[in-house]
């Protein structure tokens, strides 16, 4: 604090009296006049005075009672008077909690009001040098007191002021400057659009529904190829499972059917035994001076090899060796053909496919002839299409190469396609990926739609939505209008879903097949 040469000794600047004094002070020594809150002119007053517990140190070490502080000065209780103009060097000591704060200045007398009423000499300091740290700190311990708070180590070396918090009430309690009310054109805008879009989606779903061909069933199929036991007999382990990849020629499974190896095994011992009759028969007819020959008495042909035998001229013995080579002929002929049903045991891929479906070899599977064993799927380039069922009642509106539109589950926008072909018979050719319940149906065409953009292998058998299309423009729009809206409607579901922690099991993204647990309407295919 500072003070004026030509100001009223009487009169005081404001001062918050009221906080515990230090023990050492003299309570009677306090002028009359202490307890109270003085006012001064604006022009006079610099610094607020507080009544803080403070004690001033000389260099001499003397300590004097400190009476109030402010930014520009302080004033302490003196036994004996004190030369006006003086410059000294003090420490403040003040008290901050249970610690003890010492702030060196430089201070220099200004005033000795005298003794009041017999009392203590009353004398007033300027402050003229003090760091910029320690003015800091007396600062926050001033602060600290007008907030009504007893200075801390604690609170001082915090970020937040002591008299932060009494700023920020009064700043939310001042009264708001009067203004014209802005509107929010940027909120009706969002809400404008938001109602806009809103009327579209429902105005294209309307349409969609309403005025498009829709199928009975749609999904997406590619041409099936079923695998079948050629015979009767236990199925040798493959270890193709639905999802595999196998390429053309590949071997994929193998029968063994034991009866058929032993009818092989017999017409391969009776050929060798035929071979080496006639051979020994024309070495015995050959040889000089042979009158009679030794020749089985029946045929063995496919009835084995005979155990009687007799004496015949050596004319007949050349007429029953014909018969022999005959039979020979026979046998050989009948082991070609079992050999070639041997080969059939042991199957082949016919194509570059994907195993749909396949019967677990594990613990020597026996099955019987013309069941089925694999399912395979076409997936190439051509092969993936859209397989829709058509009522009767709009066949007559689809055509070849007429636009359709392809929804795919969770997709974000349309796949364009064109009709391939049109068929009364639904099974004409077999294709997997759809359910065998649904190919039962009456009153109902099949239609081949080819997609412009490619469809996973992943996807056959998944549902799809088809609309056909008879007016490009509008039909194309209102398709994508509503796809659209239908994404953003999963998004939402989506997140909906993640936040209550809610799932949905579904088989709609895994390939599809033909059901196990019945045989398909036709035979292979290729």
């Amino acid at each position: 604090m500072t003070h004026d040469d030509n100001h009223d000794p009487g009169r005081t600047e404001p001062t918050l009296a009221g906080h515990p004094r230090d023990e050492r002070r003299d309570d009677a020594s306090r002028p009359a006049t202490g307890d109270q809150l003085h006012h001064e002119r604006r022009d006079e007053r610099r610094h607020v005075r507080v009544d803080v517990p403070f004690e001033v140190r000389f260099a001499d070490g003397a300590t004097l009672v400190g009476h109030d502080l402010s930014m520009g000065g302080f004033s302490v209780y003196s036994d004996t008077p004190m030369p006006a103009d003086q410059v000294i060097s003090v420490s403040l000591l003040l008290s901050a909690g249970t610690a003890e704060l010492i702030v060196p200045v430089d201070a220099k007398v200004l005033r000795d009001h005298g003794e009041r009423g017999g009392q203590q000499h009353e004398v007033a300091f300027e402050i003229t040098r003090i760091e910029r740290r320690h003015r800091e700190l007396l600062r926050r311990i001033i602060r600290a007191y007008l907030s009504g708070n007893h200075a801390t180590v604690e609170g001082l070396v915090s970020s937040e002021d002591p008299q932060t918090p009494r700023k920020r009430r009064a700043a939310r309690t001042a009264p708001q400057a009067e203004g014209k009310p802005r509107r929010p054109w940027g909120r009706y805008a969002a809400l404008a659009l938001a109602a806009v879009t809103l009327l579209a989606v429902i105005a294209a779903t309307a349409y969609r529904n309403f005025m498009l061909i829709e199928p009975d069933f749609a999904a997406v199929t590619a041409p099936r190829i079923d695998i079948r036991a050629p015979g009767s007999g236990i199925l040798a382990e493959h270890g193709f499972h639905a999802g595999d990849r196998v390429e053309r020629d590949q071997e994929l499974v193998r029968v063994k059917n034991s009866e058929l190896k032993t009818d092989l095994i017999l017409a391969k011992a009776s050929l060798n035994y035929n071979s080496q009759l006639i051979k020994n028969l024309k070495e015995r007819i050959e040889a000089p001076g042979t009158k009679e020959v030794y020749i089985p008495s029946g045929d063995s042909g496919a009835s084995g090899t005979p155990t009687n035998f007799e004496s015949v001229p050596p004319e007949v013995a050349r007429v029953r060796m014909k018969q022999f080579e005959t039979a020979n002929d026979y046998q050989r002929s009948r082991i070609d053909a079992l050999e070639a049903r041997m080969s059939e045991n042991t199957i082949y891929s016919p194509c570059n496919c994907l195993v749909a479906w396949a019967r677990s070899s594990a613990g020597e599977t026996f099955i019987n002839q013309s069941e089925r064993i694999m399912t395979l799927i076409q997936t190439g380039e051509n092969d993936v299409m859209v397989e829709a069922l058509v009522h009767m009642d709009d066949i007559d509106r689809i055509e070849p190469h007429q636009r359709a539109y392809i929804a795919l589950p969770n997709a974000s926008e349309p796949i364009a396609a064109q009709v391939r072909s049109v068929s009364l018979d639904v099974e004409r050719q077999p294709r997997a990926g759809f359910p065998k319940w649904v190919r039962q149906q009456q009153n109902v065409a099949s239609v081949l739609l080819v997609p412009e953009s490619p469809l996973p292998a992943s996807a056959v058998g998944v549902p799809v939505d088809v609309r056909f299309s008879e007016a490009p423009v509008i039909d194309a729009t209102a398709e994508w209008v509503w796809q659209g809206g239908r994404a953003v409607y999963q998004e939402f579901a989506d997140l909906f879903a993640a936040v209550t922690g809610s799932s949905d099991d579904t088989d709609a993204g895994q390939p599809a097949a033909e059901p196990t647990n019945g045989k398909p309407a036709t035979q292979t295919s290729s």
